[in-house]
């Protein structure tokens, strides 16, 4: 089983294979990268809405196909009557939102619920024609990579790299809206223009992944992708190419997988793979992972027993905290008999002069607390300028009472 997965991931399953995972990974890149833009502007359940809206217009494309006596398996002409439906399904969810008092979250859920139910009944009434059998549709609930064809790999893969390049290109415009849509609509941007394309692009993903992943799990590659890029990055930037490369890499596997195991549903392989990227990111990203933040909360505790136990030292007081007592240990400020070294007096006089600086600038001006959120933390020399410690040291030492409110801002950085 590893050998077959090693061979058709180094691309040497075959061509129609390879193919595949190529279109695959093209879709799992595009959807991350158009994933970032709908999470951002807090409309990813609109694409379930889209996803689950399909299934009446691939049905109903298949019965018009079948009728005229054309081809009704042809994927564009379902791609086709999948993309009419799902923009019938965002008009009537927009529609509902802006003519009822149903929030947009009730239209999503009453669309997609009725939508889908229309497709089961006529997925149901077409097994009962004489093509019925032979229809293949089931493969637009699940996904399926092995009965497809060259031309549909090659449809799916040109559809995917030219939204990838559409986001590229349009990547300021879609940014300034996610981020600031009220900044935009001032500066004189079309933002209504910008998230009908941002919508239609989210919509051409969505059809063109329903062969590959499925109506039901097309949502994991726009929304899996993006919540996983968060964890490694805070730049916009770096977090769309870290969605599509997340995107990639799981459509990928997942296909891949789906190629030695044929009977497995395609879309749950590449949903789970997606998953297990998810899951590593959110445990072991060194930026906003559950480990960093364990870490960085584990450092900030210890900082603040040892900034304690200076404290406790400078007024002569012992160290009950074990913690802090173990880290003064450690760092030569105390001796096993918990007598004081001459670092340790050191250290204890600079964390007394700060603790009372600091006192003193948050009585004259308590909004310093909120422009130094760790100031019991930082050195006053370290966010403060210095004629600001000047002045504190001299209110110190029983000088003038009254205080010139400066600005540290400058300085602030370090806090």
């Amino acid at each position: 089983m590893l050998t077959d997965l090693f061979t058709v991931l180094t691309l040497q399953g075959g061509y129609n294979t390879t193919l595949v995972l190529i279109g695959a990974a093209a879709l799992g890149a595009a959807g991350g990268m158009i994933g970032v833009f709908t999470l951002l502007r807090r409309r990813a359940l609109i694409s379930d809405a889209i996803s689950h809206a399909t299934l009446p217009g691939v049905a109903i494309a298949f019965l018009i196909a079948f009728y005229l006596g054309f081809n009704p398996r042809t994927l564009p002409v379902l791609l086709t009557g999948a993309a009419a439906s799902a923009v019938v399904g965002v008009l009537v969810v927009q529609w509902i939102a802006r003519s009822t008092r149903l929030p947009e979250d009730s239209a999503i859920g009453t669309v997609l619920s009725t939508f889908y139910g229309l497709g089961l009944v006529l997925l149901t009434y077409i097994q009962t024609l004489r093509v019925g059998s032979a229809a293949g549709l089931e493969a637009f609930l699940l996904g399926s990579t092995a009965s497809m064809l060259r031309s549909e790999a090659e449809l799916i893969a040109v559809s995917a790299v030219i939204v990838a390049l559409a986001v590229a290109l349009a990547f300021k415009e879609f940014g300034l809206v996610a981020f600031d849509p009220e900044f935009a609509a001032a500066r004189g941007w079309p933002v209504e223009r910008i998230d009908l394309v941002i919508l239609a692009l989210l919509l051409a993903v969505i059809v063109i992944g329903l062969k590959a992943v499925g109506l039901i799990l097309v949502i994991a590659i726009v929304i899996i992708p993006p919540v996983a890029a968060r964890f490694w990055s805070n730049r916009l930037s770096q977090v769309v190419w870290i969605a599509a490369m997340i995107g990639a890499a799981g459509a990928y596997v997942g296909a891949a997988i789906s190629a030695i195991a044929p009977n497995l549903p395609t879309g749950a392989l590449i949903v789970l793979t997606l998953a297990a990227i998810f899951l590593v990111s959110l445990l072991l990203s060194p930026v906003r992972g559950v480990a960093a933040a364990t870490a960085r909360r584990g450092a900030v505790s210890l900082a603040v027993r040892e900034r304690l136990a200076l404290v406790a030292m400078a007024e002569g007081r012992p160290i009950t905290d074990r913690l802090g007592r173990w880290s003064a240990r450690r760092r030569g400020w105390i001796r096993a008999d918990g007598s004081t070294t001459e670092a340790g007096r050191t250290h204890a006089q600079a964390a007394a002069r700060d603790l009372a600086l600091w006192r003193i600038h948050l009585d004259h001006d308590p909004e310093a607390a909120v422009r130094h959120p760790s100031w019991a933390l930082t050195p006053v020399d370290r966010a403060l300028p210095p004629d600001r410690i000047r002045w504190l040291e001299s209110v110190a030492g029983g000088g003038d009472k009254v205080a010139p409110i400066t600005d540290p801002t400058p300085s602030e950085g370090h806090a």
